[in-house]
């Protein structure tokens, strides 16, 4: 079967969230979904849903007092699924029912996977479910025996958090359904560590956990992708705790209060959650101007490619510093590891970072002309959305109508555009039957 036969993935994954985002709008709209039993507005629910489908956080309501019990449990199991994505979903239920994948299921669930192979499917829908209900089952647990015992919940209630907290932690999403984020939380590191391992763990990428788990003893026999994903993902979160800690070791509306210790451990959850997770546990509206620069530039990255993360990827930005040092270096190939990175993956890195901040680009001048709010915080909101991460200095809710509706189209493309991006230009690869005369226009 020739690959034009298959409904291209680049289709299929986009549609499949927009009618996973409809089916919750309407879902949220419901008066059973709110807590006053009132009717939500479209917006209202249109943004939510939007949010918890691609992993967002963002919202324009508080979860935990807007939203009844069947709300929360609406927008859960929203990010549940957009968190892994449609299509691994989809090749997990043809996994249970039927263990022969056609061709175009595989091709599907690839797109959303980024899997090597057709072949390591199956083998990599098994990883997803396994992860999945170990991670979020054992943090959930911890969450609920913590808020039992040292604050005294009732079971029930402790329950329900620590699963809510956990779901949403191990898929990125950024939901809480406390109205201060995990502030309260902010010098337990009972709550803070589980939750920051849920978050590592759902955003390097099931292709990384993957090849951790056949070759976990071997690491010289790693993937340049797993390699490249671990060593950019510990420079960032040691980098971005580092700046965090200097920028804001003195800020009165910060860390400026805590002791030392309490200090380390924020600044490391900030700079684990910034990458996509958009928990916080410092007030984001008090953060110094430096400290939202570097936000930005850790949130554009993200986390690791088919994982519950979103930005550009760690792998984009890691091929694209190989790129410059084997520039600057005067390297006809650019190498990682003992192995050259392919021009088709150079090419689509340019690709994904100039399109990307392209967008960013655009939100922003939009957003600024429907609103006098300052820059700085516009730029963190686009950010923030595109990247889906869900961070917010508090304009959210603020924004004009068209504003917010710019906000969940950063969202859904940046939830899907990368994807639909990267199956473009994997399937549609091909080689032409002459070349044209080269010339090196000058470059800087």
């Amino acid at each position: 079967m020739k690959i034009r036969e298959v409904q291209h993935p680049a289709r299929v994954v986009p549609t499949a969230f927009l009618i996973t985002i409809l089916i919750g709008t309407g879902l949220l709209m419901l008066p059973i979904a709110r807590a006053d039993a009132v009717a939500t507005p479209w917006l209202t629910a249109l943004f939510t849903s939007v949010s918890a489908v691609c992993v967002t956080g963002l919202v324009t309501v508080d979860t935990g007092t807007y939203w009844s019990s069947f709300g929360q449990w609406v927008i859960m199991v929203l990010f549940q699924i957009g968190g892994f994505g449609m299509m691994t979903a989809a090749t997990l239920l043809g996994l249970i029912v039927n263990r022969s994948f056609r061709l175009r299921t595989r091709l599907t669930a690839q797109a959303e996977t980024h899997a090597v192979g057709i072949g390591d499917i199956t083998s990599v829908a098994k990883l997803v479910l396994i992860v999945t209900l170990i991670v979020e089952l054992f943090v959930a647990l911890t969450l609920m025996l913590r808020l039992r015992t040292a604050y005294e919940l009732p079971w029930a209630d402790a329950a329900w958090s620590g699963l809510f907290h956990a779901v949403s932690a191990f898929n990125n999403a950024g939901f809480s359904i406390h109205a201060d984020g995990l502030v309260r939380h902010a010098t337990d590191v009972f709550i803070l560590a589980p939750i920051m391992l849920a978050i590592v763990i759902g955003g390097l990428g099931f292709p990384v956990l993957h090849d951790l788990r056949r070759k976990f003893a071997s690491p010289h026999r790693w993937s340049v992708h797993t390699k490249l994903t671990l060593v950019g993902t510990a420079v960032l979160l040691v980098g971005g705790t580092i700046l965090l800690l200097g920028f804001e070791w003195s800020n009165p509306r910060t860390l400026g209060p805590m002791a030392a210790g309490d200090k380390l451990l924020s600044a490391i959850f900030a700079s684990v959650s910034a990458r996509t997770a958009g928990f916080n546990s410092i007030d984001i509206g008090g953060l110094t101007h430096e400290s939202l620069g570097a936000h930005y530039f850790l949130m554009f990255i993200g986390g690791g490619s088919a994982g519950t993360a979103g930005g550009v990827k760690v792998g984009t930005a890691m091929i694209l510093v190989m790129l410059v040092i084997a520039e600057i270096r005067g390297r006809m190939d650019t190498e990682a590891f003992g192995r050259r990175i392919s021009h088709s993956a150079q090419r689509q890195a340019i690709t994904v970072l100039v399109l990307s901040s392209a967008v960013i680009v655009l939100g922003t001048v939009f957003i600024l002309h429907t609103t006098d709010i300052a820059t700085d915080r516009i730029i963190f909101e686009v950010v923030s959305a595109f990247a889906t991460v869900g961070l917010s200095t508090g304009i959210t809710a603020e924004l004009p109508e068209s504003a917010q509706m710019m906000l969940v189209l950063l969202m859904y493309v940046g939830r899907v555009g990368t994807i639909t991006l990267a199956a473009s230009l994997a399937l549609g690869e091909h080689r032409m039957p002459f070349r044209y005369p080269e010339e090196h226009p000058v470059v800087g």
